[in-house]
């Protein structure tokens, strides 16, 4: 959302993160940014004013997109439920920094069934404050404004109640095979995405390190264009970065058996593997919905990464960002775990920017190109454990550490499991 509100002609001036290793990864990307290492339950608009030296500065919008899991009292509020406080929260800190809009984004699961109740409690709690919001809300899909995956998610925009409401942005391309009557130009594909990128595989250097400095880019799509920064629009209104193109970052890479490779490499495009359950990216598709797995409180599970279409592994951190709209310069943190999260959880970057281009719209101003080019942060940053980020933001370890042992211990015994099923199916037995 930053990256995308940045691109439109915004300046974030500031950012709440309560994970202090996300919090490092959105510092070294936005140094000219100030980034709260807190929950909001404890935070106030002047907490926030004073971290960003607003002074008295009008804000003209907040954005965020906070966790909502209570949905099941029976008889009651649904925003009532204490798991809900963060939602409230967000809908508090709108009203305490006076701002003229708000972007609230969420999954597209509010929209339905008794979710629904919640989503009509939110709405009345942001007209309670003073806040109207744009009917009907709308979820939109990233496949729609020039992302290659095909994601939905809830956007509510909403504005002071005596200002005018900003419209949800019309959508800019469709997928291949949908939408046949549309005149709108097909996206990006898998393909479009990935196929420049220099084949992680090939980097010994990889089975240590996220990145390697080399000169094997094959030829970019327009796409790939875009995300090298190969072209001065490529930045829209946002900040140039002073980077170096030439590394490969982002691009750990994952140790799949023999047996695993041998069976992504027979999946056809577009099918799920049957064992592993991974979905293998078409070339001419858009991707599944990339997910962040579940933080150490929850295991510290890495989401399954779909199937490279035509390499016989699962894509890496690098890919899953060209797959979500992320540029090559914007980094994340050197793990699998940690960057996989960081994508999973985020706003592609150029549906956040059709977003924030309506709040301008409504306001009434044209961006401008910025002529400052921004160094990035300090490497270190994209480095740290749960305890080095709370020792450097100084805070406590706001979550249980990563329980690596279990995690790995999990994968093992999924690839025993998965071993187990193929034998059997190769001898003719049934799987159980």
């Amino acid at each position: 959302m930053s990256l995308g509100f940045e691109q439109a002609g915004f300046d974030v001036v500031a950012a709440v993160e309560i994970d202090p290793v996300h919090a490092a990864a959105h510092a070294y990307n936005f140094p000219n940014c100030e980034v709260v290492p807190r929950s909001v339950s404890d935070l106030s608009g002047a907490d926030i004013r004073r971290a960003a030296k607003l002074g008295d500065h009008k804000v003209d919008v907040v954005f965020g997109g906070a966790p909502c899991q209570g949905f099941s009292l029976i008889g009651q509020r649904a925003m009532d439920d204490p798991r809900n406080e963060l939602v409230r929260d967000f809908v508090r800190l709108v009203a305490e920094l006076q701002a003229d809009y708000f972007v609230f984004e969420n999954v597209k699961g509010l929209t339905v069934g008794k979710h629904k109740k919640f989503l009509s409690e939110l709405i009345d709690e942001f007209a309670a404050v003073g806040y109207d919001v744009k009917m009907p809300w709308s979820v939109l899909n990233a496949s729609s404004y020039g992302v290659p995956q095909d994601r939905r998610r809830l956007f509510l925009l909403g504005a002071r109640k005596d200002i005018e409401l900003p419209d949800y942005p019309e959508p800019t391309t469709r997928q291949s095979g949908k939408d046949e009557n549309s005149e709108l130009p097909f996206g990006p594909t898998c393909k479009d995405a990935l196929g420049d990128l220099p084949d992680a595989d090939e980097f010994e250097e990889l089975l240590g390190s996220d990145e390697v400095v080399t000169d094997r880019w094959g030829d970019p799509s327009l796409y790939a264009q875009e995300l090298r920064c190969l072209a001065n629009d490529a930045w829209h209104f946002g900040y140039k970065r002073s980077w170096n193109p030439m590394p490969l970052t982002a691009s750990l890479r994952t140790n799949h058996t023999d047996i695993s490779r041998r069976r992504f490499g027979e999946t056809e495009q577009g099918t799920v593997e049957p064992i592993s359950r991974f979905f293998k990216l078409h070339e001419g598709g858009v991707s599944n919905t990339l997910r962040a797995g579940t933080d150490s409180a929850r295991g510290a599970f890495t989401s399954p990464r779909p199937i490279h279409y035509s390499l016989p592994r699962c894509i890496t951190v690098r890919e899953m960002a060209r797959l979500h709209g992320f540029p090559d310069w914007f980094r994340f943190h050197e793990t699998k775990w940690h960057g996989a999260r960081q994508i999973g959880n985020a706003v592609p970057p150029p549906l956040a920017r059709a977003v924030a281009s309506g709040i301008l719209r409504a306001i009434g101003l044209k961006p401008r190109c910025p002529r400052k080019t921004l160094d990035m942060g300090d490497p270190t940053l994209l480095r740290m454990d749960m305890s080095q980020a709370s020792r450097f933001w100084g805070v406590k370890v706001p979550i249980g550490k990563r329980d690596r042992k279990s995690g790995a211990k999990k994968r093992k015994q999924q690839e025993i499991e998965a071993s187990r099923l193929e034998f059997r199916g190769e001898h003719g037995q049934a799987a159980e």
